[in-house]
């Protein structure tokens, strides 16, 4: 597989935003380059300097049409957890980034949103949502890092 250009690799840092209403109901999203593969929101800085919570408000944005920006209704429900994970790069999306690449920083934060929220997926990265009861979202995820977050999701409405 040819490499991208350099100034096109991914950033091998990335947020994981775990959105859920006040009663405890997670979004989850199906992958299109990878069906079967439910989880939260994802992705990558677009460049190192970007701030992490512009860059979970951008994902949110972009991968479900949420607006949780600053100055928008929802921009008080996010809220950066605090949490890092690091990980190995799944083989199949190693290509994205630079060559020696294999590991990847995964911030997580937590998006509050009333129920019935409407979700606007990106019909290019993602084919489906559902909405689950945490614990049922967590045992859905195919990311075990996903599936701890939204464990740890009560501890963090305290």
């Amino acid at each position: 597989m040819s490499q991208p250009p350099r100034d096109s690799f991914k950033v091998p840092e990335s947020v994981l935003v775990v959105i859920h209403t006040p009663e405890l109901e997670v979004l989850l999203i199906n992958r299109a380059d990878a069906p079967g593969f439910w989880q939260s929101v994802t992705g990558s800085k677009d460049h190192r300097g970007e701030d992490l919570s512009q860059t979970a408000a951008r994902e949110v944005f972009e991968e479900t049409g949420i607006a949780c920006g600053p100055g928008t209704l929802l921009h008080a429900g996010l809220r950066d957890w605090g949490i890092s994970n690091i990980y190995d790069i799944y083989p199949r999306w190693l290509h994205r980034y630079a060559p020696g690449v294999t590991r990847n920083t995964e911030h997580v934060f937590g998006l509050c949103v009333p129920a019935g929220t409407p979700v606007l997926l990106d019909p290019r990265e993602h084919t489906a949502f559902r909405w689950l009861p945490w614990r049922e979202a967590a045992d859905a995820c195919f990311s075990p890092s996903n599936a701890e977050a939204i464990l740890l999701l009560p501890e963090f409405l305290r």
